[in-house]
């Protein structure tokens, strides 16, 4: 029983924060949209390069990985690499990632407990290392709309497989704005609104209006 006299204005642990969550990017590159077929596959991009733009605009550590760039998949997508010039993503064979030893280190480089993951394919190269990172303690959240699988079946039954085993579904918004959660934070308020405007679909175009016709210090 919780006591009314112990409540207080205060954030839940669960809440991801700058300071909390890294973000793992897995196998976004051409050979894996190709086979993508559980939606939209521009919709997937404009998700997880929005995704990148939210971890960038918090300074939130983030993990980039291929498969088989050079022998297989291509290159990491184009949009997601421009987000992050500096970074190398980590290259593997493996199609679970958490059985790459450079990507594990890179992960527990990051010090972060809660691990944020969107990739393709979600019913290999996403549920793999979800399942594995949750078996070893740590907390798992899957960015369903910057995934996807072969089919809708594919996509739908390892997102229920990763939620049955402990993972939160989420949104790549949704990511956004727990980790800005207060309008009144002004030294990221300008960077979120623009990454909702580019990439944040009719919620972005809305954001527009209310600065044109109320003025610019229109809350998102």
């Amino acid at each position: 029983m919780v006591s009314i006299a112990d409540v207080t204005a205060t954030p839940g642990p669960d809440l991801l924060t700058p300071d909390n969550c890294a973000v793992l990017f897995v196998d976004h590159q051409p050979q894996m949209f190709f086979g993508t077929g559980s939606g939209d596959r521009t919709a997937i991009i404009n998700a997880t390069v929005g995704l990148a733009r939210a971890a960038r605009t918090f300074d939130v550590p983030v993990v980039l990985s291929t498969v088989a760039a050079e022998s297989f998949s291509g290159p990491l997508l184009p949009q997601l690499a421009d987000v992050f010039p500096e970074r190398k993503p980590v290259d593997r064979t493996s199609m679970n990632a958490w059985e790459d030893r450079d990507f594990v280190e890179a992960v527990k480089a990051t010090g972060r407990r809660k691990l944020v993951i969107a990739g393709l394919w979600t019913e290999v190269c996403v549920v793999l290392p979800a399942l594995s990172a949750l078996a070893q303690g740590y907390e798992v959240y899957v960015v369903t709309d910057a995934s996807g699988g072969v089919s809708p079946q594919a996509h739908e039954h390892a997102v229920q497989r990763m939620v049955q085993a402990g993972a939160v579904p989420v949104t790549w918004v949704q990511v956004l704005l727990e980790l800005q959660r207060d309008w009144a934070r002004t030294e990221t308020y300008g960077a979120v609104t623009d990454v909702v405007k580019e990439y944040g679909g009719a919620y972005g175009l809305g954001i527009v209006y209310a600065q044109a016709v109320i003025g610019a210090h229109a809350a998102g």
